[in-house]
């Protein structure tokens, strides 16, 4: 059986340096790379640096992990970590559609510092191992266990034929729940190469595909592979899984593809896995009509496919593209920011569609498959920030004072307050098809309908203002007074008392 490692002296010290989940993103990497996870910290750095400013806003980065492995079938789940993280992580989950359990292994300081919370950790993962139900169990280290050292890399890896992947997801360490999903699915990616390389494994569910297929890397709209698809067979090509996948088996076939299709560019660790499959990655997307004709001539050109066949494909597929946007332009000044992964495609659709985009602002960092989109935006007088704070989302919407803005909650909010029409991106613009000659028109609609609110946010402006602010803020039965007089009064009773107080006056009863 399994032992949990020698390192109580050093877990208790982490212990009390990490204090807690409440002590702080520096303390808790501190404690963790004091108990034994620099390795994993450091590998984090690296797959998702921070850079050039602080770490941005959003939620716990383990929902993106977590949501990964709910979605996908005979896949158990288990987390360790905190009570009301996992309370918060589950509610989540579940209000985003999750039908199944979440495991949990709870903790207190004594089994935390002395190991035995890897021991309930390994005897959970034992209990829950069934192969009748699970091809695998994704075990998750939230932030304290993290700081603390907790080593899921000992356990099993498999039991009975179960599957066990164990990973660290803290929110001292992975940037965005978007860059959550890369740290399961390269994972993922990483055990499935392993067992294809040793010998024979499952085929993918229902028909196999005899046309050399595309692996598309990114969560997106549903519509948008089997859109893609269409693309691709004119080039006798086949779109093939989407990662993150929904089965266990569907990674064999991803990483038995002909290239992959970098869709979101932050994938690092799953693309590090089919690099070391041998397959070559291809940056950007389908989107608009010159990134679609830029995306074909990448995807015919690495596949081998002859120059005849591409250049009639790309010609055929601009020239449909270039129609659709022309049927639905958009007309008006537009900022745009979120944290999906998406932005920049969004970006380039808006551009191409006539949109005055002049911000485009995502929380994903920087990387080498985002580097033609970012250069397209640039060339076109659009402002890209990576790594996007709010206080930066909303710095971009006070200086270019758009006419639309599309963004994060809180940007809607600031953007609604200020009479401007505002979209939420993640419901309401990255869950709509994007890709090729059906992504062309998608955004028009909810786009121009939005702007032509404009004077309806007028007429609500001019109607409350000065409502729930200043002396009119919380609950109250009578029309609140205007106060102002009084302030002022006190305002300068104060100004006078300071005073004499700087010139050493005596002030008394």
């Amino acid at each position: 059986m399994d032992r949990a490692p020698d390192t109580v002296p050093e877990q208790a010290a982490a212990q009390d340096g990490a204090a807690g989940c409440h002590a702080g993103a520096e303390k808790l990497k501190a404690a963790a790379m004091a108990s034994g996870k620099g390795e994993v910290l450091n590998a984090l750095e690296r797959d998702y640096p921070v850079g050039p400013h602080d770490q941005p806003q959003s939620m716990c980065p383990a929902f993106g992990s977590l949501r990964v492995g709910l979605r996908m079938r005979r896949v158990g789940t288990i987390l360790s970590g905190s009570a009301c993280c996992v309370y918060g992580l589950t509610f989540t989950s579940h209000f985003y559609g999750a039908r199944r359990s979440v495991g949990y292994v709870p903790f207190n300081s004594e089994t935390l510092v002395t190991g035995k919370l890897y021991e309930d950790i390994r005897d959970a993962v034992h209990l829950m191992a069934d192969p009748a139900k699970y091809d695998a169990i994704v075990v998750t280290n939230l932030c304290v266990p993290t700081a603390s050292g907790i080593p899921l890399q000992m356990l099993p890896r498999e039991i009975d034929g179960v599957r066990i992947v164990g990973i660290d997801v803290p929110g001292f360490g992975v940037p965005t729940h978007a860059e959550a999903k890369d740290v399961l699915s390269g994972a993922m990616l990483a055990y499935a190469r392993q067992e294809a390389e040793t010998g024979p494994v499952l085929p993918p569910r229902g028909q196999t595909e005899d046309r050399p297929t595309i692996t598309l890397l990114g969560e997106m709209f549903p519509a948008d592979p089997m859109i893609i698809g269409k693309l691709l067979e004119p080039l006798g090509l086949a779109c093939g899984p989407v990662v993150p996948v929904r089965e266990w088996r569907e990674l064999y076939s991803a990483l038995d593809c002909a290239a992959v299709a970098a869709i979101h560019p932050f994938y690092t660790a799953s693309i590090r896995e089919f690099r070391a499959a041998g397959r070559s990655v291809i940056g950007s997307a389908p989107v608009g009509a010159e990134g679609t004709d830029q995306w074909l001539d990448a995807i015919g050109t690495v596949c081998n496919v002859a120059r005849p066949r591409i250049d009639g494909t790309r010609n055929a597929m601009r020239a449909a593209i270039s129609q659709a946007l022309s049927a639905h332009p958009i007309r008006g000044r537009i900022t745009l920011s979120g944290y999906e992964g998406s932005e920049l495609l969004v970006g380039r659709l808006l551009a191409e569609s006539g949109a005055d985009l002049r911000y485009v602002g995502t929380a994903c960092p920087a990387t080498p498959f985002s580097d033609r989109d970012a250069e397209w935006l640039r060339a076109r007088g659009v402002h890209v920030q990576f790594r996007a704070s709010l206080e930066q989302d909303i710095a971009a919407f006070e200086e270019f004072k758009p006419d639309l803005a599309i963004g994060t909650t809180p940007v809607v909010q600031h953007a609604k307050e200020r009479a401007t029409p505002a979209l939420y991106f993640t419901n309401l613009i990255s869950a709509r098809p994007l890709m090729g000659p059906a992504g062309a028109g998608s955004l028009a609609g909810v786009i121009n309908a939005a702007l032509a609110n404009k004077g309806r946010f007028d007429e609500m402006h001019a109607f409350f203002e000065g409502a729930g602010t200043g002396d009119k803020a919380g609950i109250w039965q009578d029309t609140p007074e205007d106060l102002g007089a009084v302030r002022k009064r006190h305002a300068k009773a104060s100004h006078t008392s300071r005073n004499a107080v700087d010139n050493g006056e005596a002030v008394g009863c």
